[in-house]
């Protein structure tokens, strides 16, 4: 894969944010006031290597709770011979945060210490090393997901409860190919994409820690952090990694309401 098509993986990106301007006048403080001050620093920043790879990962070191709708996704549009699918790695109809068909707390989702990480080729020299790609994730996140799913570029399982009551598992580890563009077609019994209307991200011991999405050139092993269960080796291309704690919130393709208050 070049880094020609590694740029054309993704079509576009908006990072939106708010902030408010506000002033302040410094006043000096004693040694005792500064004795009693802690802090921590906003960013954080790690380096790790791991098969010959360079990992740097910078880390907001925030808690964040999210109630927002995102339609018609397709990430990594090029043509893969080996199953083209939809023509694009991910290709993700409607991804919502939150429900509004439930409790308040039901309609916002909580995410923790957002990051991203870049890879590098690990040379002594600076001419061999290159980047490869990144990834951006979160070391946690918790509540009810809408999510319907045409095809999947990546690592996913989701439990779920079918009509007679019986336990069924999407599991894109049953697929032939690894997991590349999989439609979610699988021997029944099982949970197909088609059947997936969103999930329920963590349990009682805390959220999700596996959830990331990566835009490599060539396949790479990631670190694991935070407790998280180790990963697939993520593909090139766009690829998507969420197996940590998951339970489908439907197994017939209904997907919840995330109206705003009042609709």
């Amino acid at each position: 894969m070049t880094s020609t098509l590694l740029r054309r993986l993704l079509p576009g990106a908006a990072l939106l944010c708010g902030m408010h301007a506000g002033s302040a006048q410094m006043q000096p403080l004693s040694e005792d006031e500064l004795a009693a001050v802690n802090g921590q620093g906003l960013v954080s920043m790690t380096n790790t290597s791991l098969n010959g790879f360079d990992f740097s990962k910078i880390a907001l070191d925030a808690d964040i709770t999210l109630s927002a709708n995102l339609r018609n996704m397709r990430l990594g549009e090029y043509t893969y011979a080996a199953r083209n699918g939809s023509g694009a790695d991910l290709d993700i109809p409607l991804l919502q945060f939150g429900r509004s068909d439930g409790t308040d707390a039901q309609r916002l989702v909580q995410i923790s210490n957002p990051y991203f990480e870049f890879v590098y080729r690990n040379a002594a020299d600076n001419t061999s090393r290159e980047a490869i790609g990144m990834r951006f994730g979160f070391e946690s996140i918790k509540g009810d997901i809408g999510l319907q799913i045409t095809t999947l570029s990546g690592s996913m399982q989701v439990s779920g409860t079918a009509a007679d009551g019986s336990t069924i598992t999407l599991d894109s580890r049953t697929d032939a190919l690894g997991g590349k563009r999989w439609d979610g077609s699988c021997t029944a019994p099982c949970l197909t994409l088609s059947q997936l209307g969103g999930v329920t991200a963590g349990d009682a011991s805390g959220g999700s820690r596996d959830f990331w999405m990566s835009m490599l050139k060539t396949a790479v092993q990631f670190p694991t952090t935070n407790g998280a269960p180790a990963a697939d080796t993520a593909q090139a291309g766009m690829w998507l990694n969420w197996r940590d704690k998951l339970q489908a919130l439907s197994t017939n393709g209904v997907t919840p309401p995330n109206l705003p208050k009042g609709r």
